[in-house]
């Protein structure tokens, strides 16, 4: 998860602006039209059953496409998909078109169920970045997906034939937020680090030539309204930390999965983040101790995670 510093230096910078100000995630829902990709995917697939539970399935095999082909069953009126890390949450059952067999499906088990990614997903079976790009939350899709799409090793571990199309029940139960979104705040302490944001919200700290605190600082860059952490939380977040004196980046997660395991990772952090609220940017100061360099963390708390790493 390491980054160099040259992730600064690509940023392009927008510094922090005062109180009142807004930040929020660059929307695709201009580009987003879902409606020209079915090709009759709908009429062939017939699915029953609630968002996010095992769907009751129906495929008029044998099913066979020229493209990968999606609708929305349901359309949800959740957060939408705008970035290929942004974290969700899915539930999914693949069937052959074939023969209308189910061949692997998702727990359906909110508790054991981890965030993932379009990204996560499309390394797994490439037709699947289309299917769920520009999703909202609360969605199931029905999808058909072609041999090249859906992968040849894919096709031989499920035991399915070399041209057989896979069909997909996709469940988008949750998308949590892909970057901070709230109003900025203004923080007037002396000789902290500045914030600047790339336009998908990567952070890029400048840190001040002064030398670092002595304690402890936690500063709001961003407020948030949603649900507020708690000392039980698995916060689901975004994190860059930079070294306070060679002001290099020591780790990031930007550009990768989104990190569930903060208070692993940095329990200093982990513990200043409860009371802020989802969508929150929270910068932490880290002094120097005995076993660590003094650094900056800035952290973007993307949602709570459905449960606690194992």
């Amino acid at each position: 998860m390491r980054k160099t510093s040259a992730v600064l230096a690509t940023l392009s910078l927008a510094a922090l602006a005062l109180t009142g100000c807004s930040v929020t995630a660059s929307s695709a829902d201009a580009s987003c039209d879902r409606t020209g990709h079915a090709n009759g995917i709908g009429d062939a697939v017939t699915v029953d059953g609630e968002v996010g539970s095992t769907p009751d399935v129906d495929i008029f095999s044998p099913l066979r496409l020229t493209e990968t082909s999606f609708t929305d069953a349901v359309t949800g009126d959740g957060r939408r998909i705008v970035d290929d890390a942004q974290p969700i949450i899915v539930q999914l059952s693949i069937y052959s078109g074939e023969t209308g067999e189910k061949v692997f499906a998702t727990s359906y088990d909110s508790d054991s169920t981890r965030a993932s990614s379009i990204e996560s997903w499309a390394s797994q079976a490439p037709g699947l970045a289309d299917v769920l790009e520009c999703a909202t939350a609360g969605s199931r899709v029905v999808a058909g997906l072609t041999p090249d799409d859906f992968g040849a090793a894919n096709l031989k571990g499920f035991g399915m034939a070399e041209d057989d199309v896979a069909v997909f029940v996709v469940d988008v139960v949750d998308a949590f937020h892909p970057s901070a979104e709230g109003s900025l705040q203004f923080n007037d302490a002396q000789g902290m680090p500045t914030v600047v944001r790339a336009p998908d919200g990567t952070p890029g700290v400048i840190i001040p030539d002064s030398a670092a605190p002595k304690k402890q600082v936690v500063q709001t860059l961003i407020l948030g309204d949603g649900e507020k952490v708690t000392k039980d939380d698995s916060p689901l977040v975004h994190f860059t930390a930079v070294g306070w004196d060679d002001k290099k980046v020591i780790q990031s997660s930007w550009g990768q999965q989104a990190v569930d395991q903060m208070a692993q990772i940095a329990p200093p952090v982990a513990e200043a983040l409860v009371g802020h609220p989802v969508g929150s940017q929270v910068l932490v100061v880290l002094p120097k101790t005995e076993n660590s360099v003094a650094m900056a963390v800035v952290v973007d708390i993307l949602g709570i995670a459905p449960s606690a790493a194992p």
